[in-house]
């Protein structure tokens, strides 16, 4: 019986070995590229004069300066006078920009995109001026220049330069930039009915996504290119409690806000369970790839180690948590206007990331189990579907990973999945090659500014941005 054990013993690590040992990095052959050459003095004025136009998107339209996104929009013509000059201009809504860049062929179009609007700013948690574009010791300062104007500004500074040089792309191009993005507004879908209408499919999409990162995977030790290839759903949930009200003095055995404070506690304390989608493996795939053996006999045996991922991930917490589940995060409360008064109508409201293989649908139907209480109303004020998985082969992605490794010789390319969401998933309607990444590095500090606070850009990262989609537009 010993031997019989120590057999399967042996015969079990021969496999976990053997498995790790077939999980090496695919060959990548990448054509030697010169650097670009452009006017980096330019690029910096350039995104400085971006930043300086505070185009601020609210839920709310009182609370947006109309003025500021025209006078973003009056700007462009002067800072990128080629890409007027040779691009056809079309604006299919308010806030929605398309130059169509005609190529030597008009089969097979691609897009490149970002948005040009900003989350709001808290003033007095900044240590500069929000939307002054202010630069000290090699870094610019200002709201937007990681979200994303300096992915808008890479892409038109690049195409402006390149106009300049009498490059004609090989296929037909277009550049399409939203002003709504930030509150999933009509900037995006009106661009796409308006593909739509012509009857125009696109050959790839590349927006703004992942980053290069380092130290994001336990045992990698190159920079990584993470894509997102898909993006997790979006949904508001509002959980609310009619109440009559009344003093205070004389409150129920349960309050209203005691009942919600309760289902928020059962929520916080049944998290959705772990699934690994597509997206997510291949994001895990890729980096284990890259990785320290022991990472690698992880990952090369799912269907023995799945168990041990998922409760690392919940031990991680973050982003590792949020790649293999559903998560809510509480981020609104409202109770009643005075401290002596019981509220009449008190509500909370969690933001939801779905994960891949789950809908809003049945996301409600987990929550409103979860919770349990018919006192209680469960709303979704907003939602959307996680997006379809974009195809990684083929001539788009090949493109894409060869103007990353021109770009960063040292990294590695992989898929991601995007725990944000983006004006990307609109596109997903037009192009089964839809891609998501800021091509600058981003360290975990800098994108922990992202919506925060103190949000800025190194120098250096910006000219990478101008020099990527450089190289990028010459492979189209």
């Amino acid at each position: 019986m010993l031997w019989l054990i120590l057999s399967a013993v042996l015969l079990l690590l021969s496999v976990l070995i053997v498995r790790a040992i077939r999980l090496k990095p695919d060959p990548v052959d990448i054509p030697p590229s010169d650097a670009p050459v452009f006017d980096k003095d330019k690029a910096t004025r350039d995104l400085q004069s971006l930043i300086q136009c505070p185009t601020v998107s609210c839920s709310d339209p009182s609370l947006e300066s109309p003025e500021a996104f025209e006078k973003l929009i009056a700007l462009l013509p002067e800072l990128f006078p080629e890409v007027y000059r040779a691009c056809e201009f079309i604006m299919p809504g308010p806030r929605s920009l398309v130059y169509h860049w005609k190529g030597k062929q008009q089969d097979q179009p691609g897009v490149l995109m970002a948005h040009f609007d900003v989350v709001p700013v808290d003033q007095t948690s900044w240590d500069k001026d929000a939307f002054s574009g202010e630069i000290e010791d090699g870094v610019m300062w200002g709201r937007g220049t990681l979200d994303t104007k300096c992915t808008f500004l890479g892409v038109l500074e690049a195409a402006d330069h390149l106009l300049k040089e009498g490059y004609v792309p090989s296929h037909d191009l277009y550049l399409c930039f939203s002003g709504t993005e930030e509150i999933n507004g009509d900037g995006a879908p009106a661009i796409i009915r308006y593909f739509q209408e012509k009857g125009i499919r696109m050959n790839f999409v590349l927006d703004e996504g992942g980053a290069i990162v380092e130290n994001v995977f336990p045992g990698l030790k190159k920079p990584a290119a993470v894509v997102g290839i898909a993006e997790k759903g979006t949904m508001a949930v509002r959980l609310s409690v009619p109440a009559s009200g009344g003093h205070a003095s004389t409150p129920p055995k349960i309050s209203s806000i005691g009942r919600l404070a309760r289902a928020v506690a059962k929520v916080e304390k049944h998290p959705f369970p772990a699934h690994i989608s597509d997206a997510a493996l291949a994001a895990f795939l890729g980096m284990a790839k890259n990785a320290s053996f022991p990472m690698r006999i992880i990952f090369a045996n799912l269907w023995l180690f799945r168990p041990v991922l998922y409760l690392l991930c919940s031990i991680i917490g973050g982003e590792f948590n949020a790649l293999v589940r559903t998560t809510v995060a509480f981020t609104q409360m409202e109770g009643s206007h005075a401290f002596n008064v019981m509220p009449t109508s008190p509500y909370v409201i969690a933001n939801v990331r779905i994960n891949c293989g789950e809908t809003t649908g049945s996301v409600l139907k987990r929550l409103e189990e979860i919770i349990a209480d018919d006192k209680i109303r469960i709303d979704m004020p907003y939602g959307r579907d996680p997006s379809p998985v974009s195809v990684i082969d083929g001539e788009p992605w090949k493109r894409l990973q060869t103007a990353v490794l021109q770009e960063y010789p040292e990294a590695i390319i992989t898929p991601y999945l995007m725990l944000a969401s983006s004006d990307a998933w609109n596109y997903c309607a037009l192009s089964d090659h839809v891609y998501r990444l800021s091509p600058m590095p981003m360290s975990k500090a800098e994108r922990a500014m992202i919506h925060g606070n103190n949000e800025r850009i190194p120098l250096s990262s910006l000219h990478h941005v101008v020099s990527f989609y450089m190289r990028l537009i010459r492979l189209c």
